[in-house]
């Protein structure tokens, strides 16, 4: 079994640089991982994903156990011989998909139906651990509920609360799996997660009820789901400063570039979100100098790369121009093209943010940042 250490490399104030271990090899933190919710980065391909070389890659456990099935993936060979990318991966419990879905919960878990035919699921914490073991990455997530923000205070605490009695179950059932993933040759890790909507105090009991259940790894959930950053800062301080230092923090569901440069400032060290991938679909590319809207008619003979700085294969063959027309003419490639380049550059911004962290730059670094970005 993984205990995913993170073997710390240097701070600046309360962020830090270092390695995390898994049972796949290592990465350096701060890390953006991209998401592939299906078992594919949208537009992407393994090839791609080689040449931009993500430190992790995030499976969707809601749409995987729904198709083609938790079954056909361990059948397959799991995750990684499934999707042909042998890199580092994560699975989240389904949970944030499911409560969009204003399920029926209880104490025993959620009852929900499918997006793709209507049928009814039902979903424990313990259902979500033998679930995301078949499915085989090398990371998963402990089942918790999500509430929407702004909500009742007693609907917050409802969630962190239950979501800290799912954890304990949910770690039991882990551990009881261990010797038949041991035997399937899988070494995988498990992530608790810390609720608590916008309250700093609730944010640092649930820390504490989830490393008391002793996890090898944390994540915060339950921010970037409608409160503005500066309600959602707070939260997460007191959300980290709850979280065992020699463990690796991971903030679900933030990869706007302001958000991300502020959460390594408190001290987190890994990211997912569907962000980059998104945007580009609709033509808003990321670069040094903020958004760009591609569909913009003044970039129709523009004959410069997306961005100047930017080292993707997107931008180092193609023009502003050319791109613009694939994606205002419906051509698939411009999805695939605009999608490498907004990959690249989060997680060259990472990189960037991870150097300054390094050299002790990182609060005119941020400055920089939130200058463009804030």
């Amino acid at each position: 079994m993984s205990e995913l250490r993170i073997d710390l490399a240097a701070s600046d104030g309360a962020a830090r640089t270092g390695t995390v271990h898994t049972g796949r090899g290592a990465f350096a933190t701060p890390a953006f991982m991209p998401v592939g919710t299906r078992g594919a980065v949208r537009a992407l391909t393994a090839e791609h994903l080689d040449a931009l070389a993500p430190p992790v890659v995030l499976a969707n456990t809601y749409h995987l156990m729904l198709r083609p099935g938790a079954d056909v993936v361990r059948d397959l060979g799991g995750l990684a011989r499934f999707t042909g990318w042998d890199g580092a991966s994560l699975t989240d419990s389904g949970g944030f998909q499911i409560f969009s879905l204003a399920p029926a919960v209880d104490e025993e878990g959620a009852t929900f139906r499918s997006t793709y035919d209507g049928s009814r699921h039902h979903l424990s914490p313990e259902e979500a651990v033998t679930i995301q073991s078949a499915i085989g990455a090398d990371m998963q997530m402990v089942l918790d509920i999500c509430p929407a923000l702004p909500a009742p205070s007693e609907v917050v605490r409802a969630a962190a609360e239950r979501t800290a009695r799912w954890a304990e179950r949910g770690r039991a059932a882990f551990l009881a799996g261990e010797g038949e993933r041991a035997a399937r040759g899988l070494d995988q890790a498990q992530l608790g997660i810390v609720q608590g909507g916008v309250d700093p105090a609730l944010r640092a009991a649930s820390a504490r009820w989830t490393t008391d259940v002793g996890f090898d790894a944390y994540a915060i959930g339950g921010l970037s789901v409608g409160e503005t950053r500066d309600e959602m800062l707070p939260a997460l301080a007191a959300a980290v400063d709850g979280l065992p230092a020699d463990r690796p923090r991971y903030l679900m569901g933030v990869g706007d570039p302001a958000s991300l440069v502020e959460a390594i400032a408190l001290g987190v060290d890994m990211f997912d979100c569907v962000l980059p991938t998104r945007l580009a679909r609709h033509g808003t590319l990321l670069t040094d100098a903020g958004r760009l809207n591609l569909r913009n008619a003044r970039f129709a003979r523009d004959g410069d790369p997306l961005d100047a700085g930017c080292a993707c294969p997107t931008c180092a063959r193609h023009s502003r121009g050319y791109l613009r027309h694939l994606l205002v003419t419906g051509e698939l490639t411009a999805m695939t093209l605009l999608s490498v380049h907004n990959v690249a550059w989060l997680l060259r911004l990472v990189d960037r943010t991870r150097d300054a962290v390094a050299a002790g730059t990182l609060a005119a670094w941020r400055r920089d940042v939130l200058a463009v970005w804030g």
